[in-house]
């Protein structure tokens, strides 16, 4: 199963509704090594031994391409999910790559790839709390300003955009990187350097949103994150934690809020929280 439904509210021009959407499942598959941590990585589950096997051939942790090593099951959660594994690889097959334990590739584009243990995640802090409520509409001119600072973008096609709003809705910053955690984190650090970032309020991103977005959004004290495109499973469950409005499919007027709706000012009627 690589979907998860969950719940949201869907805004457009005839008002809003609730609505059941199929997410992207993103989990963490720790990979261990004759019984010692070697790296963490984020992923849709399914076919992991093709996963684990082709990683291991792309870092050199394997010198041999007839060699495959047995996959010991360590842990899965409560869905059934698989969250750990162990490798049996005998020395004389062990490559270059394996004295390099963060240099594994990242399958979901997040940054915990390659970290070892799950609470090496780096983020503490009490969920965000007390900020007033944005209009759904507001996100659609968020978007175009952001889009208008694309001039990368147009030339080739090939960089992700991130915009940070105050709580009027007017740009403070936009950056441009072929990664997107990398546009997100020029962004901050422009605000950063500029004594600013506690005026920010919103931040918009293109493509997708995956679980460290919502850690770098949280860090950053910006309650609102919007997307063009679907966030994963794992990016709504860690938004719910951190107090952070989430929302997703932020395109031709219409918006879809997978938690803290209650922020979202909708002039037509009061809407339920997504559960």
């Amino acid at each position: 199963m690589a979907v998860r439904k969950y719940e949201g509210m869907k805004y457009d021009q005839q008002g809003v509704t609730l609505v059941s959407d199929p997410l992207t499942i993103e989990e963490a598959l720790q990979i261990r090594i004759n019984g010692k941590a070697f790296t963490l990585t984020m992923r849709t589950p399914g076919a992991d031994p093709e996963l684990i096997r082709g990683m291991l051939h792309a870092e050199a942790v394997l010198n041999s391409t007839g060699f495959h090593p047995r996959i010991a099951l360590q842990k899965e959660n409560e869905a059934g999910i698989i969250t750990a594994v162990d490798l049996e690889i005998p020395e004389a097959y062990l490559g270059s790559g394996y004295a390099n334990t963060r240099s594994l590739l990242s399958v979901s584009s997040c940054g915990i790839c390659g970290k070892t243990e799950l609470d090496q995640q780096g983020f503490t802090g009490a969920a965000l709390e007390g900020v007033a409520a944005f209009q759904p509409a507001l996100f659609s001119g968020m978007f175009e300003q952001m889009n208008r600072r694309q001039a990368d973008f147009m030339q080739s096609g090939g960089t992700h955009a991130a915009a940070v709003f105050d709580a009027s809705g007017t740009l403070m910053v936009a950056r441009e990187d072929i990664g997107r955690h990398n546009a997100v984190d020029k962004a901050v650090g422009r605000l950063l350097l500029d004594g600013r970032l506690k005026e920010a309020r919103a931040m918009t991103v293109s493509g997708r949103i995956s679980y460290e977005i919502v850690i770098k959004a949280f860090k950053a004290g910006i309650p609102f994150l919007a997307a063009v495109s679907a966030p994963s499973s794992l990016a709504v469950d860690y938004a719910k934690e951190l107090g952070i409005t989430l929302l997703g499919f932020c395109r031709e007027g219409r918006a879809t809020c997978y938690s803290h709706s209650h922020r979202i000012a909708d002039p037509l009627m009061a809407a339920p929280e997504p559960k």
